[in-house]
């Protein structure tokens, strides 16, 4: 389990050194103008990898992007991605009280050659707490923060002007929460994404 956080980040530069090879055979006419940055939001459906029964639930997902600007057209598309999520809703009665919220960042990289859909990938490390139901009779452990990791990729699909449709499956990892396992809640997360700044030809 302790290997899977080093094994994702290196998958992910070997797929940024691949795309960025391809990216040099592509005659690439725009550049970006005003901010590169997006800000977006988004629903969650998550599978909180908790006991048996592995529940689901729903959250709430804020992202923002900033691309670095001025990069060469081999790197074109790399930024840094800032997310937070709180994951609340939808709690079943057997799991009353549970809730993960998590505040992440860490490299994104976007394709951004074509205008109408843009895949990308992340690799986010952050902060995740936890709230949990505790045994009966219990009054004292019911609450645990961790350092996370959390793989993700997705592709942002224009809707109109600036405004995107963005859909994500994300994978973290919350090392021994419990005992000697990671905790590895997952799932899917679909909302909007508005771009600051400006393609010009």
């Amino acid at each position: 389990m302790v290997r899977k956080p080093v094994l994702i980040p290196t998958l992910f530069l070997i797929l940024l050194g691949c795309a960025a090879h391809l990216g040099a055979q592509v005659t690439y006419s725009a550049r970006e103008g005003r901010t590169p940055l997006s800000v977006g939001f988004g629903v969650a459906d998550f599978s909180d990898d908790w006991g048996v029964q592995n529940p689901r639930q729903i959250g709430l997902t804020l992202w923002i992007d900033w691309r670095l600007p001025h990069m060469p057209r081999q790197l074109q598309g790399l930024g840094l991605d800032i997310e937070g999520r709180d994951v609340n809703y939808a709690t079943p009665s057997y799991i009353a009280g549970h809730r993960m919220t998590t505040g992440l960042g860490g490299p994104m990289y976007q394709w951004r050659r074509d205008r109408l859909i843009r895949p990308y990938a992340k690799y986010l490390i952050g902060f995740g707490n936890i709230d949990f139901p505790g045994p009966p009779g219990s009054c004292c452990y019911q609450q645990d923060t961790r350092v996370i990791f959390a793989p993700a990729a997705g592709a942002d699909v224009r809707l109109v002007g600036r405004l995107s449709a963005r859909g994500e499956y994300e994978y973290q990892f919350w090392h021994q929460i419990f005992g000697p396992h990671d905790l590895n809640p997952n799932g899917f997360t679909f909302g909007v994404v508005y771009d600051l700044g400006r393609i010009q030809q």
